[in-house]
Parts: structure tokens; sequence; C-alpha cells
């Protein structure tokens, strides 16, 4: 069997899985966050942080509780890496603008490592740090995700739900149980699972080597479950200790792509109308289908003497996977705001390489991080009917909502937020000493990978392209202020939304109402997505990976 008839039985499988757990577990999601009754478990936690589970926020104190809750969690993941050389299962401290980015980077999701995990953070700041924000960062995402929804779904209100409520449930009852049976499988795939620290060996050349264990397999299920990314060692998931075989590979990816997709029939349950849900599903899955496939094309081309030799452009990736089931993993990263890799993308093809800089710069919506893959493609959606609307003269509505200008100016500035992030943010590295300085490499291929970086910050992705020196204070201190605001502003402009939606009467349907649950709205939204993206980015991206390629 051709190695890309096994990468497509491999997508293929994936796909089918997905279909499978779709309904199951979006089901169990929407009772999960409009059940009524807390278990005994979880109002312990709502009396620990002081907040009362039956009592529903308005949308500012909504934003204002998911700002006060990242704000603690980033100072208190800094003070533990600064501490950690006198905890126990420590090692020395972490230098602050390190830190800095470091607790920025997993309390916003996005899992950027400027470090190398094994030699840099001991295994109580693995498990009470990193690990933590991954369980709680998801939540945050999954929450914000759910108050957008419930602005759909109510009427003539103020309320939007309990930031405390969804955030707890959405760990404790969403999370922690899939997280712990991904764990054990992984276990059972051969993922360490231990707290040993180095053991020196001797290696087939005569060296030694430190070879660092842990608590791997707890560590990289919530790492791909949350869309997190931040491995435990300096490879991520290519290295044997998190993804030892071709099936764990699978499921890691499974678990990337398994909550964004499911989410949506969430969505649907909770706004009354399935088909809304599925309509927003088929979008994601004709973007992320497309995207996938040009990335396995891109990567299973034979372009120069070496790919021709063996192939494929098999450069930077492990022979244990191969090209296609490493391009469906690179593909699934990106278009989520995992960041988790399993090849080197720096080594990719530039088509292939650029391929995963479209899909972070497509605003990681198909199907995006967990929770904040929803949010942004009904912002999305939300433009293209105010698009249709203006084309044949009537007043947008989605959902039984009418999107007028408070709305569509919000929806705007939550679109422009990222690109302004990532393009100055380049642009300002390029222009200056210390920014040059971190370069490795210089013409269309420097250019890349400095625009990589900033894209997978200021998207929250936290996958590096590599050939860029960034473990520097210039740039720890750079792409943290990215990932910060490109994680909490866009979280403010959702919610600013959902309070204008929520406020509102439903509007009955009319002849004049775009169906948004058909074929052509998919269509339409997925052409908005992609149109956007191109006049945005297209100048950077021929001026890297485009310019790169056709030389």
């Amino acid at each position: 069997m051709s190695s890309t008839v096994a990468g497509i039985l491999f997508l293929g499988s994936l796909i089918l899985a997905l279909v499978v757990v779709h309904r199951p577990l979006g089901d169990y999601m929407y009772r999960v966050y409009t059940a009524t009754r807390h278990s005994r478990a979880e109002r312990g936690i709502y009396r620990l942080v002081g907040a009362d589970p039956d009592t529903e926020q308005t949308w500012g104190a909504y934003a204002r509780s998911v700002l006060a809750f990242s704000l603690v969690s980033v100072l208190g993941l800094y003070l533990l890496q600064r501490v950690q050389q006198w905890l126990p299962l420590g090692m020395g401290p972490v230098r602050p603008d390190q830190a800095w980015n470091t607790a920025v980077s997993f309390v916003t999701n996005t899992n950027w490592q400027s470090y190398s995990g094994e030699s840099t953070m001991g295994h109580l700041v693995q498990m009470a740090g990193l690990a933590v924000q991954n369980f709680v960062s998801a939540a945050v995402g999954m929450s914000v995700a759910m108050a957008l929804v419930r602005g759909f779904a109510r009427s003539r209100g103020e309320r939007l739900g309990n930031f405390w409520v969804d955030l707890t449930r959405g760990t404790v009852r969403i999370l922690l149980p899939i997280a712990f049976a991904g764990a054990v499988l992984l276990i059972a795939g051969g993922v360490v699972q231990n707290f040993a620290g180095p053991e020196t060996v001797t290696t087939v050349n005569g060296g030694q080597q430190a070879i660092t264990g842990g608590p791997v397999a707890g560590q990289e299920a919530i790492k791909e479950l949350g869309t997190n990314g931040g491995g435990f060692y300096n490879a991520n998931s290519a290295h044997p200790f998190e993804n030892p075989r071709p099936w764990t590979n699978w499921l890691e990816i499974f678990l990337i792509l398994l909550i964004p997709f499911t989410l949506c029939r969430t969505f649907g349950r909770m706004v009354g109308q399935v088909r809304q849900g599925y309509a927003i599903v088929a979008v994601m899955g004709v973007i992320a289908l497309a995207g996938t496939g040009l990335t396995m094309a891109f990567q299973g081309a034979a372009d120069g003497t070496v790919p021709t030799a063996v192939g494929a452009a098999a450069e930077g990736t492990e022979t244990r996977f191969g090209v296609p089931n490493s391009a469906v993993f690179a593909a699934a990263t990106t278009l989520t705001s995992t960041g988790a890799v399993d090849s080197f993308h720096d080594s990719y093809t530039s088509l292939g390489g650029m391929m995963t800089l479209l899909h972070m710069m497509l605003g990681e919506v198909a199907p995006g991080g967990v929770g904040s893959g929803l949010y942004g493609m009904l912002v999305l959606a939300v433009i293209t009917v105010f698009a249709a609307g203006l084309m044949v003269g009537r007043t947008p509505e989605y959902l039984g909502k009418k999107i007028g200008p408070r709305e569509i100016k919000l929806a705007a500035s939550y679109f422009l937020v990222t690109p302004a992030l990532v393009l100055a943010g380049t642009a300002v590295a390029l222009a200056t000493g210390n920014g040059r300085a971190a370069m490795l490499n210089d013409g269309p291929h420097g250019l890349t990978e400095v625009l990589y970086a900033f894209t997978s910050a200021s998207n929250n992705n936290g996958s590096a392209f590599a050939g860029l020196g960034v473990g520097t204070v210039w740039f720890d201190t750079a792409l943290g202020l990215c990932m910060a605001l490109g994680r909490f502003v866009p979280m403010v402009l959702v919610l600013a939304l959902a309070g204008s939606l929520v406020r509102q009467a439903r509007v009955p349907e009319s002849a004049g109402t775009l169906p948004t649950h058909r074929p052509l709205f998919v269509g339409m939204v997925a052409s908005v997505t992609v149109v956007l993206v191109a006049l945005t980015f297209l100048p950077a991206l021929a001026l890297g990976p485009l310019a790169e390629g056709i030389g």
C-alpha cells in the first residue's frame, strides 16, 4: 500500500470517528451547560472562590471575571516558575522574561515555548502549573463560546450565564473525564508517566545522554484535548515518550479535533435549531478538508533531488509516522489553536509551510481552538449575513437577531485585532536590531520564520517554524504581549457582542430572511473567511513562502 493511500485511509478514519462521536458528545455538553443542579464538589469550588452559582452575570461582569481569573493565573504561574528551585521535583529558576512569556503563553491557551521543557521545568511546575493551565485555559475558551451562544438563544435579557459555573463545569464534567481516558490510552501505547529524574545512558555512538522521565501522559492528553500544544519535551509530539506509535499519533489528532467540531452540535441544541449547528460544522469541515488535502499534496510532492529519490518531502519528518500522517497532524494543529508538532515545520516545502501559516491566518476557525473556534466562526457568520443583507437591501438577521451597526462594529473589530498584531509585530521585528539579531536565515525564508512566530503568538497557536532564536528578552516580551492581546481583546469583543444580542427580541423569519442552514450559506461563510484572509495577508505571503516557492 502506498503512503498516499495509507494517508487517505488515516484521514478517513479520523473523519469517521469524529462523525460517530459528534451527536452523543455534543448533546452531553449541551446538558452540562444547561443543567440547573450543581454537584457537591462544584459547590465546594464555588465557596472557595466566593462565587454564587445561582446568580447570572451581564456581559461586563462576565468579562471582568474572565480577565480577573486570567490575571491571577498569569501571576501565579510566573511566581511558580521563579521559585521552583525551592520546590520539590524542581529545577533552577526560570529567567524573568521567559517566565513572563511562558505564564502568558499557557494562560492564553497558546503554549508557545521558548525553552526546552525537560531541562527547564521541574515535574511540579509541569503538573501544578502548566498542566493545570492546560485545563482551565481551555475551559475559559469554552465558557466565552457558551456566553455568545446564549446571546443568540435568549431574548430581551441582560444575563449570559455565570463564568465561574461555566469554567468549573467545563473543567470537571468535560475536560477531566475525557483527558483521563485519553491518558490511560496513551500510557497503554507507551507514553511515559512517572516521576523519574534524568537518567544517563550510553548512545549507540558511545556518547552520554540524559533521558528525563516525568508525568507525561497526563499532560499529553489535555495538551491535545484542550488544543493547548505545549510539550513536556522540547521535541513535542515528535518525541517517542510523548507519541511513540502511529496509533497514538492518530489518537492525539482525534483529541485535538474532538471538542472544537463537536461544540457545533452543542450550539445547535442551545439555539433550538440543530441544523444551524450542522451548517457551522459544515463550514469548518469544508475549510479543514481543503487545507489538510493541500498540505498533504504539497508535502507529498517530490520536488528536488532528495524528495524525488524518497518520493516525498521527508526532511524533518518522523519515520514512524511518515509524510502523509505528519501532514495531517500539522494541518490539525494549525487549523486549531493547538500548536503541537510531530514534524519540523521549518523543513516543510515552501508551499507546505505556507499552508500551516494560512491555517492560522484564517483565524483558527476550522475548527479552531476549544471554544475559540466556535465563537470565531459565529463572528464570521455575523459578518457574512451583514454583507448579504447589504447586497439585497434588507436588514441582516442571524438566528432571529438583527445585525445592526453596533454588532457589525464589534464583529469587524474582532476580526482586525489579530492581523494588526501579526503584521505590526513582524514589521517591528524586521525593523529593529534586536529582532533581526535573532534571525538565523535571511531572504524570503527568514521573513516566513518571523511572520510565522507572530502569527502563531497572535492567534494563540503556539507552534514554531524554528530557525529563529526567540529565547531572547526582546522576543519573549514582544510575543508575550501579542499572546495576551490576541486572546483577551477578542474575548472582550465577543462578550460585548453577546451582550448586545441578548438584549434584542427575537425577530420572526420572513420572506426576506436569509436561510442560514443551507449549502448556499455554508459556501458564503467559507468564501468570506478565505477572502478576508487573502485581502489581509496576501502581500506578506507573497514576500515570504510564495516568493520562496516560486524561486
